[in-house]
């Protein structure tokens, strides 16, 4: 794990977090969720603590981790407006999101196929579709371009692209080489205690 850690991420900004395993990365990113709660320092949107009101907090972040959260009987199509009515979003006025979605990332002639007959890449690429389907400001990812093909990891450089540009916020952890233009980086690495051996050993 870590301690010592501290970052801002400003509307726009990109932090990439590396680091071996067990530094702490996906934790990091699940402090951040609000999904855990730290056992020192504090977490703020602005000047407020995310604990303060965590169901407001979730409303605005994506949080896309290792699993991808596809139903194998569901459809990339049925998932995506699911993920969209979790967030209160009208089905008729979410529909060309929902479209857009399925474009970004190569989806629409698997839209309506099990998901249960679709490969690795395709599954991850339904899981970071979401993105665009139900959006929030603050993406959440951990090592988003598992299992994905080039053509596929330039897809989703190009969302985050996007999505920064209108002042999103993007905090990811990767072992991949993704680009992403300014992006600042933090190494976990820096901030794992340094255990003493046990003399009794």
């Amino acid at each position: 794990m870590f301690d010592g850690v501290s970052f801002r991420l400003p509307p726009g900004g990109a932090l990439v977090l590396t680091g071996t395993n067990g530094s702490g990365k996906s934790s990091l990113l699940r402090l951040v969720s609000g999904l855990l709660a730290p056992a020192a320092g504090r977490l703020l949107w602005g000047a407020t603590p995310i604990a303060a009101d965590l169901p407001a907090h979730h409303s605005r972040v994506h949080y896309v981790g290792h699993l991808d959260a596809v139903k194998p009987v569901m459809t990339p199509r049925e998932l995506l407006s699911f993920w969209g009515a979790l967030r209160g979003l009208d089905p008729a006025a979410s529909a060309p999101a929902l479209r857009e979605a399925l474009a970004a990332f190569a989806l629409e002639a698997v839209a309506d196929w099990p998901c249960r007959w679709l490969s690795a890449g395709q599954r991850r690429r339904v899981a970071l579709a979401r993105l665009l389907a139900a959006p929030a400001p603050l993406w959440l990812l951990d090592e988003p371009a598992t299992a994905l093909d080039d053509e596929s990891q330039a897809r989703l450089e190009r969302v985050i692209e996007v999505h920064r540009a209108a002042g999103g916020r993007v905090l990811l952890a990767t072992h991949a080489a993704i680009a992403l233009d300014g992006a600042a980086r933090l190494a976990l690495d820096a901030f794992a205690p340094h255990l003493e051996p046990d003399p009794a050993v």
